[in-house]
């Protein structure tokens, strides 16, 4: 836990690195900004992960056992009927607990460091909108920064939630008892099991992330033009979405960002799964070893093993989290007290990259925000 700790409060120091050197151009709404995204984004992701929890669970042992012999109708039904026959009710919330203490700082630390680079990389463009390719920047480096400050949680989660499929191994009480083991037993290789996978899901975030911001853009941009025939004088921008237009862009980002990069979560709940056995020997010797083995065991389908029901989790997910965070950051804004003490000309976050109103100056001289 003290690594986990440190590892994660590194973060928090670059992070308030990056808002106490922007002091001179209005660091007081940095830090106003930076509570506000991480209060959102950790009660966002709680939210979240509470009501897709045994979906999870579903999912993570179809990518680590593959599906049961002799399915037969529904793999989820089948599959939460197992669960409860087999471990009750409390089994469809194995590994709550490590998942919303990783969610926590897991989307407090990502939507932090993505909204603080983002205005790095527009600060340094001197543009008050990203391109696609900045935007992919700053949501991977936000991804990166995210996988190595919560990746021991997610080896708990995982080891949490398939040790009831396996009675050759000696379940773990708690998830301080499994960080304990973990340390103990395996050191911080152990507790980083499965990291190269997940740096390499950074690609997810840096197709989601983009997707997101240019469907909210673009939805804007359509409900901004069905109010001007509709001679409704109001103007709507990304930051006043509704909940509804922000759930449709969401979901669609979140379902072309997982197909296309589903099968490195499979690599890497095999990779978390297979330590927790003291005896056994490890299946797998790493990255390309377990890519290789599932291919030539199971074809290309071992690599979409448990896809649909993550994609059936992940999509409420996904509309549950953003949604909850848009509304959360908004509400935030609300109730803490703005300081008038940064200069008039400094932008705020969220006034920037939304679309301008068609009649007015910044348009005039720039031309539409994209």
């Amino acid at each position: 836990m003290i690594r986990i700790n440190c590892v994660t409060s590194a973060f928090i120091i670059i992070i308030f690195n990056m808002t106490t050197n922007g002091q001179s151009s209005g660091g007081s709404h940095h830090v106003r900004d930076l509570f506000c995204n991480a209060g959102a984004g950790a009660s966002a992701g709680a939210i979240a992960a509470t009501f897709v929890c045994p979906l999870d669970v579903i999912k993570t042992r179809l990518q680590v056992h593959g599906l049961p012999q002799g399915q037969k109708g529904s793999v989820i039904v089948t599959s939460l009927q197992n669960i409860v026959r087999t471990e009750g009710f409390r089994g469809m919330y194995r590994g709550l607990s490590p998942t919303i203490l990783a969610l926590l700082p897991n989307w407090a630390v990502y939507f932090t460091v993505y909204e603080q680079l983002k205005g790095r990389l527009r600060s340094h463009d001197g543009c008050d909108h990203l391109t696609t390719g900045e935007n992919m920047i700053a949501a991977a480096g936000a991804g990166a920064a995210t996988a190595l400050s919560t990746n021991p949680l997610w080896v708990v989660k995982t080891r949490l939630q398939t040790q009831g499929m396996r009675p050759d191994v000696v379940p773990y009480k708690s998830v301080l008892s499994a960080l304990r083991r973990i340390t103990h037993e395996e050191g911080l290789r152990g507790l980083y099991s499965g990291i190269l996978p997940s740096l390499a899901g950074i690609s997810h975030v840096a197709i989601q992330f983009p997707s997101y911001e240019k469907i909210k853009s673009y939805i804007a941009k359509r409900v901004a033009y069905q109010m001007k025939i509709s001679n409704i004088s109001e103007n709507t921008t990304v930051d006043k979405l509704s909940p509804g237009n922000v759930a449709i862009a969401s979901s669609i980002s979140k379902v072309v960002a997982s197909v296309i990069t589903y099968p490195h979560e499979v690599i890497r709940s095999r990779l978390q799964e297979q330590g927790q056995s003291k005896n056994a020997k490890a299946r797998y010797a790493g990255v390309v070893d377990c890519t290789r083995k599932v291919f030539q065991k199971e074809s290309l389908a071992g690599f979409y093993r448990g896809c649909a029901t993550n994609l059936i989790r992940t999509t409420p997910s996904a509309v549950i989290t953003f949604t909850s965070y848009e509304m959360i950051y908004r509400f935030f804004h609300r109730v803490i007290p703005e300081d008038k003490g940064y200069p008039q000309g400094y932008p705020k976050s969220n006034d920037l990259n939304k679309p301008q109103p068609e009649n007015s100056d910044t348009n005039l001289k720039k031309g539409p925000v994209l």
